[in-house]
């Protein structure tokens, strides 16, 4: 994740750590956000993406993402290692009970998550998961990350063990992981969550203000059914384009005399730019380096050049 804070590295930049986050899309084109506990060591309080830290047991960014989100609300993506046809009989072995107990077990180290799956037998639906981006923390920062996004889709079709056992998983309710590391977790539509923040009833760290802001965007407004897909579609082609490729590394600069930081990206007119080129975010740091304000500013056409060409409105 990308911090807001404007306290300076003077010991010299360090490693990024590598982590990742997953934004799970549902049928109704609601995204999936958790709160972080108020006492956390980082990120106090804001809504993110479920995800963390990398660990090396997980294999790769994908399964970490699927991890993080299985421990922080209980959805559990992975399928069956038999075939199709026994994939919802073996999901069916495995309850409620059987699942919280394991999702308490490997929140309190006691279990791997590996070890869960292979027991189980399932394998991680790394296949579901299209990159949306990657972050990394300006160099000024003393805690930095290396942030992998990943979206994926609730589909009706999938079976699932996490609350999808009857009926569809529109209906799946997330929970948090007991206030461990977060202390809600619910499915909101991104137009709703901008409002939410801008009346400052959720904050956001930037790349999450980014993304959400950009899924507002895509996923904008009521539909039909075949509206609300055709819009997922939109999600689908940009994780697939040169915007899901795209590696933000914010140049973190001093804003106006208000004690508000500039973070410009990639095609900002100090990133590389053409002159007159926005695309950066006007933070003001809150306790903890949270952000209590965010304004994006962005003319350049992210969707089609991942920040290298511009338009005149940015929009898709």
């Amino acid at each position: 994740m990308v911090s807001a804070s404007s306290v300076k590295n003077t010991a010299g930049p360090s490693v990024p750590r590598p982590s990742a986050s997953l934004i799970v899309v549902n049928d109704r084109n609601e995204i999936l956000l958790v709160q972080r506990n108020p006492n956390s060591r980082s990120f106090a309080g804001a809504h993110v993406f479920p995800g963390g830290n990398f660990d090396e047991d997980d294999g790769c960014h994908r399964v970490t993402a699927i991890r993080e989100t299985f421990e922080e609300t209980g959805l559990l993506l992975a399928r069956s290692r038999v075939d199709a046809g026994s994939e919802r009989s073996a999901f069916q072995r495995l309850d409620q009970d059987v699942l919280n107990r394991a999702r308490q077990s490997i929140l309190l180290g006691q279990m791997a998550f590996s070890k869960f799956l292979d027991d189980a037998g399932l394998t991680p639906a790394v296949d579901e998961l299209l990159p949306f981006t990657e972050w990394i923390t300006p160099v000024q920062v003393p805690r930095r990350f290396h942030a992998r996004f990943y979206v994926t889709f609730l589909r009706d079709t999938t079976p699932s063990p996490s609350g999808f056992s009857h009926g569809s998983k529109r209906d799946f309710v997330p929970t948090p992981d007991g206030g461990q590391e977060v202390i809600s977790a619910r499915f909101v539509h991104p137009v709703e969550a901008l409002r939410a923040h801008e009346a400052k009833e959720m904050l956001f760290m930037p790349p999450q203000h980014y993304l959400v802001h950009v899924l507002a965007e895509v996923l904008g407004g009521e539909g039909t059914g075949e509206e609300e897909e055709a819009q997922r579609e939109r999600v689908r082609r940009l994780a697939a384009g040169a915007f899901g490729r795209m590696v933000v590394m914010p140049r973190q600069m001093k804003g106006g005399g208000d004690g508000s930081v500039v973070l410009a990206f990639e095609g900002d007119e100090v990133v590389g730019g053409r002159v007159g080129a926005r695309h950066r975010s006007v933070i003001v740091p809150g306790p903890g380096g949270v952000p209590t304000e965010i304004e994006l500013q962005r003319n350049v056409d992210v969707f089609e050049t991942g920040g290298v060409g511009t338009t005149r409105d940015a929009k898709l």
